[in-house]
């Protein structure tokens, strides 16, 4: 990576690998966007600025000063002045007004990053990372603005983060501050974004983008189910493989948005930040706010260089967990197995049959503390139900470890029940509106996490909980969005605040959870997936990813969540059928192979399995430990898609060197009277040969010979991946095949 300033022409060009990110400043103020694409090395490219075309700078035109700003390329644009697409920045003085002029006034470039006081956020060494600081003033406001740009060795990513300081006299109000804005001329571009619902996030859709606003966004308190804080635009041509890619992540687990414009002149204007319903940010004199980080990749190869840029950013500069570059262990969850009826009893006939199996870890999920026997109360009352746990919480854990196996411990730290101690003892700690009724979701209120005092008290019940025993893994729930937004701890002019500030307290006590905990994994899960984002992921090396366990549903939930996220993030499961979510009964090896692409574990009640089931068990752990490091640690491939083809689904993950790979194969629909389908192999050495190996379980019916030829196992990477390898066509629906691929 390199920083390029061209100090003479004021022009700033940040180089990763492959990618060039430029801007420019313009008649000494204005600070314009220059250029995003394929890496450039020189730096003369001032020329793609119109400034020479009407309406002409403002000191050659001063007349049409506001035909100026609603045309160009604006580096980082704002309300009020005359730039009428979406801005990036509104700011509202004491008096009322809502306008600011920022001007060019001067720069840094720094070995490093600086962190982001209270937000997740990339990192890197001085060795691996540069930062480049653009300042601008508004000299009127006193406002200062910072506009952070980092690159990182290695990665074509570019990370970008906005810090408002006010160094005027008096306060101003900050109604919008969004994180990154990329303006640039039109490609006939689609927009392809990531949507869905509870139980069925992430789903990729792709759009045209035509003229006006089209934004992917959630003001509901977290990144949500139903949209993505993830966009991407996309020219027409674009494949896993070709065409141009430029997409945005925000790092952040609270509101969002992402927005694609497209104006009057045929140029559109990408933006990405916190969103602006229900935000206002009261900026003291001497005060800072620091928005969270976009990260931004442009691909010219399609939307899979894009992925592993994405993948490869998140596992070596956001994920801090130890449990990273480890293999975690085999848990089952007893959640749907006994829901809430469990007791130390069951729990512990599912610990006994899981440890003969090989699974590693029993977590105990909802239901173990207060009076919990239904989501109807107890919330908040962090202490365990000794009804259920009769020796309580040690003594269990101790005998579940005396099997062999690790414990792990389901906690909502977030909510609080109207039927509950604390409730009862802290009504006030519940985020409402005085005088209104508080909106109930699954019979829960939010606590106000904007106060420390609330931050503190609860997180030092869970604390409390987790030193009382040996547990292993947390698991933090989060079951509702956020409504009746108001804190008794804010004042009038800041109650535009408790969304962010609710969000900030969220962090700060996961932070405190993996600092005074540092060897428990957390796993983190809102409803499912409804924070499956990179703000979590800074904190927890996995995230559950759906509460759709069923295989079929995941391939296209797993297939939207890698589209951005390391497969070694994504929790997933093998769970039991019919499933409790769809009704659909597949077959235990595809359940198993669907989930090895995420943590693998499994979600059901184990001393109900039959023998045959059993047996199966046995050689899906053995699976695991085969091919886990392969799978957390190699370049995810997507080879086809069910959501687009209707009949199977398939991808393959290569190890670095690419000696190794494992290819998924997944008919979801058996077709009569069709020949052998050619799946084209990605990301291998066109140089080497392979030895192809079918990965069956013992148990299975077909055999090895029905899926590769048997006269011909050895193959070029280069015939692979041109030509393809053979798959016949499998005897009904939802069966799932392995291939490994080894260097010869």
């Amino acid at each position: 990576m390199k920083i390029t300033v061209d100090e003479k022409r004021q022009v700033f060009l940040l180089h990763t690998e492959n990618t060039t990110y430029g801007m420019a400043v313009v008649d000494g103020r204005f600070l314009e966007h220059l250029y995003y694409g394929g890496r450039l090395e020189d730096t003369d490219i001032r020329y793609l600025l119109r400034t020479d075309e009407a309406p002409l700078v403002p000191s050659q035109n001063k007349r049409e000063t506001g035909a100026f700003l609603d045309c160009a390329p604006m580096e980082y644009p704002e309300t009020g002045m005359g730039d009428y697409r979406e801005s990036a920045l509104c700011v509202r003085s004491i008096a009322g007004h809502r306008a600011s002029e920022l001007a060019y006034a001067g720069y840094e470039v720094m070995e490093g990053k600086p962190k982001l006081p209270g937000l997740p956020a990339t990192w890197g060494s001085q060795a691996d990372c540069s930062t480049l600081k653009i300042f601008l003033k508004d000299q009127l406001l006193g406002l200062k603005v910072t506009l952070l740009y980092s690159v990182f060795a290695g990665s074509d990513a570019v990370v970008r983060s906005v810090l408002a300081e006010n160094e005027g006299k008096e306060p101003v109000y900050i109604e919008k501050i969004l994180s990154a804005c990329l303006d640039m001329d039109d490609q006939d571009f689609q927009v392809m974004g990531l949507f869905g619902s509870w139980a069925r996030e992430r789903h990729i859709q792709r759009m045209p983008l035509g003229y006006g606003r089209q934004n992917i966004s959630s003001f509901k308190g977290e990144s949500s189910h139903q949209e993505h804080p993830f966009m991407a635009l996309v020219t027409p041509e674009t494949t896993q493989e070709t065409g141009r890619v430029y997409a945005m992540n925000f790092v952040y687990s609270g509101n969002f948005l992402a927005q694609a414009e497209k104006n009057q002149f045929d140029s559109v204007r990408m933006l990405m930040g916190i969103h602006p319903e229900g935000f206002c940010w009261k900026l003291e004199p001497g005060a800072q706010f620091t928005a969270p980080e976009v990260v931004m990749v442009y691909s010219g190869e399609g939307l899979g260089k894009m992925t592993r840029t994405f993948h490869d950013l998140y596992r070596t500069h956001l994920i801090r967990s130890p449990y990273l570059h480890q293999k975690r262990p085999i848990l089952i969850n007893n959640w749907e197995a006994t829901y809430f009826d469990f007791d130390e009893t069951k729990l512990l006939d599912i610990a006994r049959e899981a440890a003969e199996l090989g699974i590693e870890m029993l977590v105990m999920d909802d239901g173990w503390f207060g009076k919990r026997s239904s989501d109807d109360s107890s919330l908040g009352d962090w202490f365990v139900n000794e009804e259920k746990l009769k020796g309580g919480l040690n003594d269990l854990v101790e005998k579940v470890k005396a099997l062999g196996l690790k414990f792990g411990i389901w906690i909502e730290p977030e909510m609080i029940s109207p039927d509950s101690e604390l409730y009862r003892k802290h009504p006030d700690w519940a985020i409402q509106i005085p005088g209104r009724d508080i909106t109930q979701s699954r019979a829960q209120y939010v606590l106000d996490l904007s106060r420390d005092e609330v931050v503190d008290g609860v997180y030092q019940m869970i604390a409390d909980v987790l030193r009382s025993a040996d547990i292993s893994y947390v698991k933090w729930d989060m079951n509702r969005q956020l409504t009746t937004m108001g804190s008794y701890a804010l004042p009038a002019d800041r109650q535009g605040e408790l969304f962010h500030r609710y969000m900030l307290g969220v962090y700060r006590m996961q932070e405190r959870l993996i600092t005074d905990f540092p060897d428990i994994l957390l796993e983190n899960c809102s409803g499912g997936g409804a924070r499956f984002d990179a703000g979590m992921l800074y904190y927890s090396p996995q995230i559950w990813c759906s509460d759709d366990t069923d295989a079929i549903e995941r391939l296209e939930i797993q297939e939207g969540t890698a589209l951005v996220y390391p497969v070694s993030a994504m929790g997933a499961h093998v769970s039991v059928c019919p499933n409790h979510a769809v009704g659909r009964t597949t077959p235990f090896e595809t359940r198993g192979d669907v989930a090895l692409l995420g943590t693998f574990g499994y979600e059901l009640d184990i001393t109900k399995l039959s023998p045959q089931e059993k047996e199966l068990v046995k050689e899906q752990v053995a699976r695991y430990h085969q091919y886990n490091d392969l799978i957390r640690e190699g370049d995810y491939y997507r080879l086809g898609s069910v959501r687009e083809n209707g009949i199977y689904d398939s991808w393959m993950i290569v190890d670095k060197d690419k000696s190794r790979a494992l290819l998924f194969y997944v008919q979801v629909r058996r077709r009569v009277n069709v020949k052998s389908r050619f799946v084209r192999l990605k990301g291998l050495d066109p140089e080497k040969n392979y030895a192809a190996k079918e990965c069956c379980f013992a148990g299975e019916s077909g055999t090895a010979s029905e899926w590769i030829p048997a006269d011909k196992t050895v193959y070029s990477g280069r015939a692979l991946m041109e030509a393809g390898m053979r798959l016949a066509s499998a005897y009904g629906d939802f069966r799932s095949r392995l291939v490994e691929f080894t260097q010869e």
